[in-house]
């Protein structure tokens, strides 16, 4: 027979120190695309919409791992400057998001911010940090409950 070890939980909480990194990439990212008029959660929206293309609200909120109401606070800032519609969706019992021109007009300005961000965080942190990070994130968006076993919530942008 095999013994199992137990494996001992890190001192600090995972949770608390993802949190506190998040906001503080969140606000490095937003503070460097400030110029271009979007918050980086408005521009990861539309990246995904231009992507995906015209999308169900519950399949968009569920590829973002955001309950509805969450992904509602998310778009009124973007349906109130115009950056996104809802529109009919392929049967008319459903409601789908789409990118508008205007939205498409305002990614195309905010990716270069984007762009120059992202080369500084590689930077900063370096490119072998990142992409063990990337995949550790994708392991642990696995644990959200919704997750599906094998769907990948990782994306570009």
């Amino acid at each position: 027979m095999t013994a199992t070890r137990a494996v001992a939980p890190t001192p600090a909480c995972t949770c608390a120190r993802l949190r506190r990194a998040t906001r503080a990439l969140t606000q490095l990212y937003d503070d460097a695309m400030a110029p271009a008029g979007l918050r980086v959660t408005q521009f990861s929206l539309l990246s995904t919409l231009a992507r995906e293309g015209p999308i169900a609200i519950s399949a968009l909120a569920s590829r973002q791992l955001l309950d509805r109401t969450a992904l509602s606070r998310n778009l009124d800032p973007l349906l109130g400057k115009g950056l996104v519609e809802v529109v009919r969706g392929r049967d008319a019992r459903t409601k789908e998001v789409a990118i508008s021109r205007k939205g498409s007009a305002a990614l195309r300005t905010a990716e270069p911010y984007w762009m120059r961000v992202q080369k500084e965080v590689t930077q900063r942190v370096g490119a072998d940090k990142l992409d063990a990070l990337i995949a550790t994130l994708h392991d642990l968006e696995a644990l959200h409950p919704g997750a599906s076993a094998g769907e990948s919530h990782i994306h570009q942008r």
